[in-house]
């Protein structure tokens, strides 16, 4: 019995003691995690930016364009953006997954760049991929790689780590998995003119307008007018209206309008668009008119981006300002305009005029008379310091030029346009003239 009892006293003391053992186990579990806990919080914290759509079907043959909205900014501001192929945690203190730099695609060029800050938290970006970007993605994923990329955003905040946010990129066809996104548009009198010299009482000749796009969908939008003496849109204006945050897209002028249509584009890349009879274009006042084509935001299931409250819809977007149709309406011909005459051996330029002063918002559109013999003509753009900053080779049937978005950060600037025969002979030039932006 007391063998017994001795025995079932140590294992009391056994079990008391290893019962310790767990607490103080236990204890120093805690400990642990509340110093990793401790050191952990601030990169959890940081890291609360977020996208929608945080993954997109992207067409593998040609362009795809795709609006995302980044929420959670607080102080932080958007940096660069790259494609890759593949991902790789974020070297610290920066948090997210970065680009593996071994397997770069490229990066979103400035003309495309139509991102835009919205309210105070969220930031709207157009994911315009390139046709060489999904090249490239296409050649690796025939090569053996997965068919999926990566499309990287870096925020940068004063005092705190870098965020990298990345959109997951499925290679695909042109089908109903693609996002219903638009191209490129073209518009054409179908005479080879940029800008119709008409008079009052002459017919125009009737409007043509394509459209390649990818995906498929409902195509809503209208033709409008701006007439001769009313406020000119900028280049937010001309912008489709999905390409715009929730917020702007009710901001955008309005002009009279001319006809509306509300078409089904089936998943084949390309469509005629039905245009405005020539009768409904406007030859009452002496000017230049405007013909603009506005494209409205649709529903489609590839293209929504959630920002808390509900869905924008996204379907219908594009990285690139809408091109415009111009005609002129008078009784003399573009040398008369503005009472600017042709002087000999210079080429008098209709727009815009010397020392003007034009909005950093408002787009900038360069126009010239017609110059007998020309073979082309070249646009000359110098900055400040006298280096050269943009140039353009146009047709001869072009008299006319809508210089490119990014051109509007270039500060002040001096233009001018010469006129080549054959051979390449000058023919005509102007003295430079001097553009103020503000």
């Amino acid at each position: 019995m007391r063998q017994r009892h001795n025995f079932l006293t140590q294992r009391r003391k056994g079990a008391k003691a290893q019962r310790k053992e767990y607490k103080i186990l236990a204890s120093l579990r805690l400990c642990v995690f509340a110093l990793s806990f401790f050191f952990c919080v601030p990169n959890l914290m940081a890291q609360s930016i977020t996208v929608s759509p945080a993954d997109a079907n992207v067409y593998s043959q040609g362009a795809t364009s795709v609006f995302l909205t980044y929420s959670g900014l607080g102080a932080y501001r958007p940096a660069e953006t790259i494609w890759c192929g593949a991902l790789q945690p974020a070297t610290p203190p920066a948090v997210g997954a970065m680009c593996n730099p071994t397997i770069q695609f490229g990066r979103l060029p400035a003309r495309y760049d139509q991102s835009r800050l919205s309210g105070n938290a969220n930031y709207t970006d157009i994911m315009s991929v390139t046709p060489a970007v999904a090249r490239r993605a296409y050649l690796d994923a025939a090569s053996g790689a997965t068919a999926t990329f990566f499309y990287v955003r870096r925020f940068t905040a004063p005092g705190q780590p870098d965020q990298f946010v990345a959109v997951t990129l499925r290679l695909t066809g042109n089908g109903a998995a693609a996002p219903l996104s638009l191209t490129n548009v073209t518009l054409g009198w179908g005479v080879n003119k940029s800008v119709l010299l008409v008079k009052a009482g002459e017919k125009l000749p009737q409007i043509q307008a394509e459209i390649n796009y990818t995906g498929t969908g409902r195509l809503i939008g209208r033709w409008e007018l701006v007439k001769p003496g009313e406020e000119l849109p900028d280049n937010r204006d001309l912008l489709p209206e999905a390409s715009l945050p929730q917020e702007e897209r009710n901001l955008q002028r309005r002009y009279t309008q001319l006809t509306r249509f509300n078409i089904f584009l089936p998943p084949n890349g390309k469509i005629t668009l039905p245009v405005p009879e020539a009768w409904r274009l406007d030859k009452s006042i002496e000017g230049v008119y405007l013909v603009l084509l506005r494209i409205e935001a649709s529903d489609d299931t590839n293209s929504q981006s959630n920002v808390g409250p509900g869905l924008v819809r996204g379907g219908a977007t594009a990285g690139f300002a809408l091109p415009t149709l111009r005609y002129y309406v008078g009784s003399g011909g573009l040398t008369r305009i503005d009472n600017n005459v042709l002087a000999s051996n210079r080429v008098a330029q209709l727009a815009p005029a010397n020392n003007v002063v034009i909005a950093l918002d408002q787009p900038l559109i360069f126009t010239w008379p017609d110059v007998e013999r020309a073979a082309y003509y070249v646009l000359e753009i110098t900055g400040e310091t006298g280096q050269p900053v943009h140039s353009a080779v146009l047709m001869p049937e072009e008299h006319s030029y809508r210089a490119p978005s990014w051109l509007r950060a270039r500060g002040n600037f001096s233009w001018r346009v010469a006129a080549y025969g054959p051979g390449r002979k000058l023919l005509q030039t102007t003295p430079p003239r001097n553009l103020v932006r503000q």
